[in-house]
């Protein structure tokens, strides 16, 4: 018997990285996984996995930051897999820069990304979850939620994530939902291979220099995520909510 057997998760950002590896893991203990993201073929390769391995999965086109099209693609998962139990908000960009050459479209583009697109998802997630008295909640926040040079757009959506977090525990606890964020150190994914070339240092070498200066000497991997978010979603975390937890390889110096 799986850990997820009769739940159904959906997951924006999943056709890659974090997202992926969550999404694949669900799956893999059971869950019908809906695998969002904004452009179709990574969700359908993600997804096709899931099918591969033995379970039940749904790839959908998603632009998160579109009420209607969040408000369909829920609604879409429950009329062909049943319901709905489980929300992992992974969608996520970058527009990296510092304050006085950044943008309004870079500081808008990741705060409605990361911030409203987490917001319109668990909206629309909740009204499935509050009838049915029964819901698990996780957003991807990030260690950059404690400031980051040249993040000033990421690290106020992140640390905003793990504000709305704690307010959604607080609102949706009553109804027997539990809502969490995971925070990630350094990851290895696109989006951390584009940290490096912004700062036009080679990948391997800022992996190096990271790892070098995480107590557990590594950096981290989609999977390392995956396996906190799967105990948040779990029964096993049933009181758990509100919190955020980092996933970091160590306290941040």
């Amino acid at each position: 018997m799986g850990r997820f057997d009769g739940r159904v998760a959906f997951l924006t950002g999943a056709g890659r990285g974090i997202g992926a590896a969550t999404a694949k893991l669900l799956g893999a203990q059971g869950a019908a996984v809906a695998v969002a993201d904004l452009e179709l073929e990574p969700a359908a390769e993600t997804a096709a996995a899931i099918a591969e391995a033995g379970g039940r999965s749904l790839a959908l086109a998603l632009d998160v930051t579109d009420t209607a099209q969040v408000d369909q693609a829920i609604e879409r998962t429950v009329a062909e897999l049943g319901r709905l139990d489980i929300l992992v908000a992974c969608a996520g960009i970058l527009r990296d820069n510092l304050l006085f050459r950044m943008s309004d479209a870079d500081w808008d583009a990741v705060i409605d990304t990361h911030l409203k697109g987490s917001f319109l998802a668990a909206r629309a997630a909740q009204r499935h979850m509050v009838a049915q008295r029964y819901g698990k909640i996780v957003f991807l926040s990030s260690t950059s939620a404690l400031g980051n040079r040249g993040q000033a757009n990421y690290s106020a959506a992140k640390a905003g994530l793990q504000g709305l977090a704690r307010t959604l525990a607080i609102e949706l606890g009553p109804f027997n939902v539990n809502v969490n964020a995971v925070a990630p150190g350094f990851i290895e994914t696109r989006m951390t291979r584009a940290t490096a070339e912004r700062l036009g240092v080679e990948y391997e070498q800022f992996k190096a220099d990271v790892a070098a200066t995480t107590p557990l000497r590594r950096v981290g991997q989609p999977e390392d995520v995956a396996h906190v978010i799967a105990f948040l979603v779990s029964d096993e975390a049933s009181y758990v909510s509100g919190q955020t937890i980092y996933v970091a390889g160590g306290p941040r110096g």
